[in-house]
């Protein structure tokens, strides 16, 4: 039982007082109530039966506490959030009612459904609380406020279990930062606690306080092989026994090794150009070192030098053409010349003829 059999003693004392359902120690329920009795009653029910149905609702209520006690299930407590989900769940579904302008006998066959699945809801929150969310902590010793719903009272209970919390290894690379966390999940749902306290332990079991406050970490910025060694970290409280014991246990190993990466434009071993690809003879064999290995800065590298062979060749293409045509036409135009050169001369040479046929006759 633990923690729990304190509880379950003080549980079943109240059992002989008065007691009180825990859904009544929250005023919004008991404002809830006064309001149905002078505000809506009035006018949805005779003036006759108010006083004896407020009577039986009371009694409804009360009966939430006739629940089992059982250490797994309902021991007379819940915290805070329990009660608020209790009471949050009960309001919703009186104002669904009051808001329904329902009147009569309709109105009290709903109002005492209500309250029947009320108190099944509220047993599921008591119960879950029980299991989920009474003493959560693992170890250690948490302090916790609860409501007695005998009473109505708050109080704080501690729930105490080995304050040992085990220890943890930690490892971390020389020249690096070393973190020691100390916090649990449960630390921010206790209360009483003061300071995180943080000590390095020596081989002779002798111990220096390294840090102190509220921060749950210690933190230590580049260490070095000295910083290696167990820590102890002790979170207090208001009381006198300490609420979590943790030991660390810190290897530094050696530096960490960075390689320098090349830059990507300087090719590798495995990075060769296509002007470079070389071919090995041998007797036995002719290599050709693949441009399949080479990696894709070399392909686009031979990709661009192809594309810009294909032009120079489209280009002397064109100019070959271009030559030919024009060396073409020049043949024709110069047959042209040729042939009106040509006849230009015989027309001379035949106006000679008759000059010299009409000198000669002349000089007879």
């Amino acid at each position: 039982m633990g923690p729990r059999l304190p509880l379950l003693v003080a549980a079943l004392a109240s059992c002989m007082l008065p007691a009180r359902t825990c859904v009544l120690c929250d005023t919004k329920i008991v404002e809830a109530l006064n309001s149905l009795e002078m505000d809506y009653l009035p006018g949805h029910l005779g003036a006759e039966h108010h006083k004896n149905l407020m009577k039986r609702v009371k009694q409804a209520l009360q009966d939430f506490k006739e629940l089992p006690f059982d250490e797994d299930s309902y021991l007379g407590v819940v915290d805070e959030p329990t009660l608020e989900k209790a009471s949050w769940s009960l309001l919703k579904d009186l104002k669904r009612i009051t808001d329904s302008e329902v009147k009569d006998e309709l109105f009290v066959k709903e109002l005492f459904w209500m309250l029947h699945l009320q108190k099944d809801i509220f047993a599921r929150y008591a119960a879950h609380f029980q299991k989920e969310d009474f003493c959560p902590n693992e170890c250690g010793m948490m302090l916790q406020t609860l409501i007695w719903c005998s009473n109505c009272k708050k109080q704080v209970h501690a729930c105490r279990k080995s304050l040992d919390c085990g220890e943890r290894k930690v490892e971390v690379h020389e020249m690096e930062d070393m973190i020691l966390d100390c916090e649990l999940n449960w630390h921010h749902a206790s209360q009483g606690l003061t300071d995180y306290s943080f000590y390095r332990v020596w081989r002779n079991k002798s111990e220096t306080l390294v840090s102190k406050g509220k921060e749950p970490t210690l933190t230590k910025i580049m260490v070095d092989p000295l910083d290696a060694g167990t820590y102890r970290c002790q979170l207090d409280t208001v009381q006198s026994s300490p609420a979590t014991v943790i030991r660390f246990h810190v290897k530094v190993l050696p530096k960490r090794i960075t390689e320098e990466i090349p830059s990507s434009n300087i090719p590798s071993q495995d990075e060769v150009a296509p002007s470079e690809v070389t071919w090995s003879v041998t007797k036995s064999s002719t290599t050709l070192q693949s441009p399949s290995s080479q990696s894709p800065t070399a392909e686009s590298i031979l990709r661009g030098r192809l594309v810009g062979l294909l032009i120079w060749i489209s280009v002397v293409l064109i100019a070959g053409i271009a030559t030919t045509i024009l060396c073409y036409r020049s043949e024709k135009i110069m047959d042209s010349i040729k042939s009106w050169l040509g006849t230009g001369s015989e027309a001379a040479q035949s106006s000679q003829v008759p000059e010299e046929k009409a000198t000669e006759s002349r000089s007879q």
